[in-house]
């Protein structure tokens, strides 16, 4: 049913990601799916304050995230999955737009906090994945 699964992961917040990793690679088992692991290294915003930062940040950002991407999914995904590891540097929901509508992945399976009043239902990334994503989108509570 699934041929490619895009799991969005916030490295900064591990400890909310556990049961959307969980829930994808029980989806991914159970299709035999493609596990596409998504990070994305938010950019700096406004050109001006990159100027603050070494030349080199955005760079060692990316590699660092890497190097912490792999290392998470490989204390939790079993033997026997495929799975493609991203690092992305951008707006975090438009990264994981652009990157399920290049791949063609048919679910996305993220992970969201548990809404605050000033969230209504959603965190503003997930929101904006759902109302947007050309595919299914299963949004996983913490």
């Amino acid at each position: 049913m699934y041929r490619d699964i895009l799991l969005p992961v916030d490295l900064n917040h591990l400890d909310t990601q556990e049961k959307a990793v969980r829930t994808a690679i029980d989806f991914a088992q159970a299709f035999g799916s493609r596990l596409h692991v998504l990070t994305v290294v938010p950019d700096f915003g406004m050109s001006i304050v990159s100027s603050y930062f070494p030349t080199d940040f955005a760079k060692t950002a990316e590699a660092e995230a890497n190097k912490r991407l792999h290392e998470f999914m490989a204390a939790r995904a079993p033997a026997g999955i495929a799975i493609q590891h991203i690092v992305a540097y951008g707006g975090i929901y438009s990264q994981i737009l652009d990157y399920a509508e290049k791949t063609a992945c048919d679910l996305i399976v993220m992970a969201s906090h548990r809404p605050e009043l000033k969230d209504y239902l959603l965190g503003p990334n997930a929101a904006r994945v759902m109302r947007h994503a050309t595919c299914s989108v299963l949004i996983v509570r913490d």
